[in-house]
């Protein structure tokens, strides 16, 4: 991996959980709550927050753009989520839950000069992001941009993991990897156990019929492990994810990128250590 490359992926490393916690933290429930959505499990909510910005996206809109879901599972979700409340109550509600949040995560950090200047970085390279063919970027990027600097930076933030996953996703179809077999061969190197990703919806039936078709590619061996073919295949879909995401981080000098992974140090270590976020999860983070 270039060096270039390598902070690209530092960057997504240290700014996806900031955005994660929207996902997980009890102040978003509380939101999600007082528009009507049941807070039980985090379906609902997770679908009507990051959903929201494609305005009232039906479940083929939907199930496309998240990609690794199974489409019953969208289905049971999308386009229920709208009948409770509209796509624009919902980002108005999503920016509440993120205010909340970050008030609790970061404490004064959220009014601290270093947060600004983060958020100011954050901006520019957001603004550098070509949306063309990135749906959920796109969408993102469409929106209003919060002032208060931890808004702006969580915005950015967003805009940028959207954007990189909208990439992944273009990297996976090159591989000629369907949904199933993306979570799959993930599993198979050993970013997360099977177990894990069955948050997504798919069946028993579903993944073994997955790991029989990348068996049949000679992509996993018979314990379910990737073989060299397959941890190749999906070094290389990580390594066009970072060359698809690397665009924008280049409208900051060398010294402004390290300067950013420097402010967003103290932000990461208050968002991994807040224990809200799952220890193993389906992003492989730290294991690609």
């Amino acid at each position: 991996m270039s060096e270039e490359l390598g902070r690209v992926r530092q960057l997504w490393h240290l700014l996806e959980p900031l955005h994660a916690v929207l996902y997980y933290a009890p102040e978003a429930f509380e939101e999600a709550a007082a528009l009507g959505y049941a807070v039980d499990e985090r379906w609902p909510s997770y679908f009507a927050w990051r959903a929201a910005p494609l305005g009232e996206a039906g479940a083929d809109t939907v199930t496309e753009a998240f990609h690794s879901f199974s489409p019953r599972m969208v289905g049971a979700y999308v386009p229920a989520v709208w009948s409770v409340a509209a796509p624009d109550a919902v980002l108005a509600a999503r920016v509440r839950a993120v205010d909340r949040t970050y008030a609790v995560l970061l404490g004064e950090e959220t009014e601290a000069p270093g947060t600004a200047e983060a958020a100011a970085l954050l901006r520019r390279v957001a603004e550098a992001a070509d949306p063309a063919g990135r749906p959920l970027a796109a969408a993102n990027a469409a929106l209003p941009r919060p002032d208060a600097p931890h808004l702006a930076l969580w915005h950015a933030a967003t805009v940028l993991r959207e954007h990189r996953g909208d990439g992944h996703l273009a990297a996976l179809a090159e591989a000629e990897l369907d949904p199933v077999e993306s979570l799959v061969s993930f599993a198979a190197v050993g970013a997360a156990r099977p177990e894990v990703f069955g948050s997504r919806g798919w069946t028993r039936d579903e993944w073994r019929a997955g790991l029989e078709r990348l068996a049949r590619r000679g992509l996993v061996a018979d314990d379910g492990t990737a073989t060299e073919a397959g941890r190749a295949l999906r070094a290389e879909v990580e390594r066009r994810t970072d060359e698809a995401a690397a665009g924008p981080w280049r409208v900051l000098t060398e010294t402004e990128r390290e300067r950013l992974v420097g402010l967003l140090g103290p932000l990461w270590v208050a968002a991994i250590g807040s224990g809200l976020l799952p220890s193993e999860n389906t992003l492989g983070i730290g294991k690609v």
